[in-house]
């Protein structure tokens, strides 16, 4: 056989081979209701078309698929074949079957490839994982998604906007996609001034400041539309003025409930023992340190029950302040009465003497402790922004109140406290034992202490000098109200809460603190004894 006839036989065989290959390997016809067979194909426009496809076809697959293909872990045959297989490799390295999502062997890659995408590709991949989450089972997920579309005020989604309409049915979730239709309409060129000017409404009946950016944003509008807006952002902006001084008023209650916390239990050692006591602060320090250790017993011993350890921290660090208040007033304040400079001065020096013990044993660095899941997150009415642990302290606060007031009028204890307090003298006469009182008045005041400092450990460091922070506070707020009177201190607390909250922002912190103080020292000058005096024979005497 001569070399042409050579040649010519080779070149034969192999258009034989291809012809067979062809005939074994060749795709069947893609059904147009099956958008996996579009995703193994080659050709851009498609995959573009499966991908669309597939996130409006509720496939519980789809956005697993979708995912694997943004992450080039999308495999298919390198040659076609008839079962137009997928598979999505994944990120240990195994394969599984895209349309099952079954574990598969490994197949050889010498006869596979990555399903490749353009910027036309992962346009409408961006599209689908959209579409995909408008059309979630989950709630969250969609009014997350609608309002992502309101940001985008995209003109191309209007027609994803109107599909999940269709399909929409809560009616939060089909308020947030009208909100982004009429903002992707404001963006549109389509849309007519009438629609427009509609949408400015719609728009501005959100009342935040995204709807207020956007409208902001329309001075080059036509003329209707720039002044309806303008309109709507003069409007928006006296809403948000007083969502802002709401959102003050809260912050300051906020604020004024920790005082009180801090100041309830002073309010009650200071107004009926006479007794300056400086180390209340570092009682307030004990209790978030109880609080600590109990939340690490608790992880350690029954870490199923972590959530709940912040509620076992209460009547523990009730009790170890109250203890410690009533060792501290049987060792050293029962032989001060009487010389309350004396007392501010032994005290201060124990304060100093609780810091160092605290720091030895817990080192000097701050301390996590760490929320329970039910007080973390927000609650978000209208333009406000309430954060739980701060409601929930806020509420903790009104217990311990109503608590403490129930103490102080139901119970042979309140009886005794308030006539040691009206005429200490007299108490004794009637056969009231005052050292027995001085002792469990000290420690419930400690213990009220103690409970402030499990509130304090949620929203501040928890350190040796976390007392430190609210010992002055707590004594103007003592003052303030009136000395040994409950009622007056909610009121200075909350009062000081607000006033605080209020010039923070104008003065900064430190000139907001002196301010308050010059003011407080003016109001004393003018009533030396608070808001809500006591009144009694000794008092008055």
């Amino acid at each position: 056989m001569t070399e042409g006839n050579r040649g010519k036989g080779r070149r034969l065989g192999r258009l034989l081979l291809l012809c067979l290959g062809f005939a074994l390997f060749r795709p069947a016809p893609a059904a147009a209701a099956d958008p996996f067979a579009g995703l193994a194909s080659p050709d851009f426009s498609r995959i573009e078309q499966a991908v669309e496809a597939l996130a409006a076809s509720g496939n519980p697959r789809a956005a697993a698929l979708i995912d694997a293909l943004a992450a080039n872990r999308l495999y298919t045959w390198r040659w076609p074949r008839p079962d137009n297989g997928l598979f999505i490799k994944e990120p240990d390295g195994g394969f599984v079957a895209a349309r099952t999502g079954e574990k598969i062997a490994t197949p050889p890659f010498p006869v596979i490839r990555p399903v490749i995408v353009n910027d036309m590709v992962r346009s409408a991949i961006e599209a689908a994982r959209g579409m995909l989450d408008l059309l979630s089972p989950a709630l969250a997920v969609r009014g997350k998604a609608a309002e992502a579309l309101f940001e985008a005020a995209d003109p191309a989604s209007l027609k994803l906007i109107d599909v999940a309409l269709a399909r929409e049915r809560n009616p939060g979730v089909r308020r947030l996609l009208l909100e982004a239709q009429a903002a992707a309409r404001l963006n549109s060129a389509a849309t007519s001034i009438a629609e427009r000017i509609a949408a400015v409404k719609v728009v501005a009946g959100r009342g935040d400041l995204p709807a207020r950016a956007l409208l902001a944003s329309l001075g080059s509008a036509p003329s209707p539309v720039a002044r309806a807006a303008a309109a709507a952002v003069h409007q928006i902006d006296r809403t948000l003025a007083l969502w802002n001084v709401l959102e003050t008023v809260y912050y300051g209650i906020s604020l004024g409930s920790v005082l009180l916390l801090a100041a309830a239990g002073l309010a009650i050692t200071f107004g009926v023992m006479g007794v300056i006591n400086m180390a209340h602060g570092e009682i307030v320090m004990v209790g978030a340190y109880t609080t600590l250790v109990v939340q690490q017993v608790v992880a350690a011993t029954f870490p199923a029950f972590s959530n709940e350890s912040l509620i076992l921290s209460i009547p523990a660090a009730f009790l170890v302040a109250g203890l410690l208040g009533i060792v501290i007033e049987q060792t050293l304040i029962r032989f001060l009465y009487g010389r309350p400079l004396e007392t501010l001065l032994a005290t201060w020096g124990l304060s100093l003497v609780l810091i160092q013990t605290v720091r030895s044993i817990f080192g000097p660095t701050n301390q996590d402790v760490s929320s329970p899941a039910w007080m973390s997150g927000a609650v978000h009415l209208g333009g406000l922004t309430l954060t739980l642990n701060r409601l929930w302290i806020i509420a903790f606060t009104i217990a311990t109140l109503a608590l403490l007031m129930a103490v102080l009028s139901h119970t042979r204890l309140g009886l005794s406290m308030r006539a040691v307090t009206q005429n200490r003298r007299m108490a004794a006469a009637m056969g009231i034992r005052t050292p027995l009182v001085d002792a469990l008045t000290f420690g419930l005041g400690c213990g009220i202490a103690g409970i402030a400092g499990v509130a304090l450990s949620q929203i501040d460091n928890v350190s040796p000098n976390l007392g430190q922070s609210y010992i002055i506070d707590s004594f103007l707020v003592v003052v303030f109200g009136g000395v040994g009177n409950l009622w007056g201190a909610v009121v200075a607390a909350l009062i000081l809460g607000i006033v605080n909250m209020v010039l923070e922002p104008i003065a900064g912190a430190v000139l907001g603190k002196i301010a308050v103080l010059v003011l407080l020292i003016l109001f004393i000058q003018r009533r030396p004894r608070g808001l809500f005096p006591v009144r009694g024979r000794a008092v008055e005497a």
